[in-house]
């Protein structure tokens, strides 16, 4: 079984998905899961870095999808719509748990954040034992500093660094303007930027 459809497969049947989800049809409602629930989990787990916590958020936020499936009504993809359930869900858990950013926000977070082998800021050659632990240590690093913003903030830059969405699909997913993505992500990347000027020297 599948764990993620590809484009075409979903521009094919994911209408026809979701209009069976409309008329109850839970079958069709949980190919819809096994489709995003990778996608989802990622997205959540990179919020709030508890595993268990986001398979416990990722089921609140599909649960709530399936209660509120009538109201989808196809004007953007079912992905982008259940993101901005998944990001509600997740954003007012992290408002309960009282996790608060210092009110500034960032856009490069993909470069920031994949400190792994095979990304742009570590050399391609097999790393020594040393450069293994300085990288955990970045990585410690970045994580700590992307926990220092706001909800809000870290959704917008994972959305936009980890998922890749395009800025008008970011601002549909979180309901708000794509002025208000862009001032989010600059004020985040600067927030950042002060956070880990010595890993951006160094890198």
């Amino acid at each position: 079984m599948q764990t993620e459809a590809t484009p075409a497969q979903a521009d094919v049947s994911e209408l026809d998905l979701v209009r069976r989800c409309q008329a109850g049809d839970t079958e069709a409602f949980d190919e819809l899961v096994t489709r995003y629930r990778t996608r989802v989990f990622s997205m959540i787990y990179n919020m709030v870095h508890s595993e268990q916590d986001a398979w416990d958020l990722a089921q609140d936020s599909f649960l709530k999808a399936w209660k509120s499936i009538k109201r989808f009504r196809g004007r953007s993809s079912f992905y982008t719509w259940i993101y901005r359930i998944v990001m509600n869900v997740t954003i007012d858990w992290l408002r309960k748990k009282h996790v608060k950013g210092a009110g500034a926000e960032f856009d490069d977070a993909t470069q920031l954040r994949q400190v792994e082998p095979a990304s742009k800021t570590v050399p391609k050659a097999e790393a020594l034992p040393y450069e293994i632990m300085e990288r955990e240590e970045i990585r410690a690093r970045i994580e700590k500093a992307i926990a220092q913003l706001s909800p809000e903030q870290r959704a917008v830059i994972l959305m936009k660094e980890l998922e890749d969405m395009q800025y008008h699909e970011i601002a549909e997913a979180l309901g708000c303007s794509i002025g208000t993505v862009m001032s989010r992500l600059f004020y985040a990347r600067k927030k950042l930027q002060n956070l880990l000027r010595d890993v951006y020297e160094n890198v």
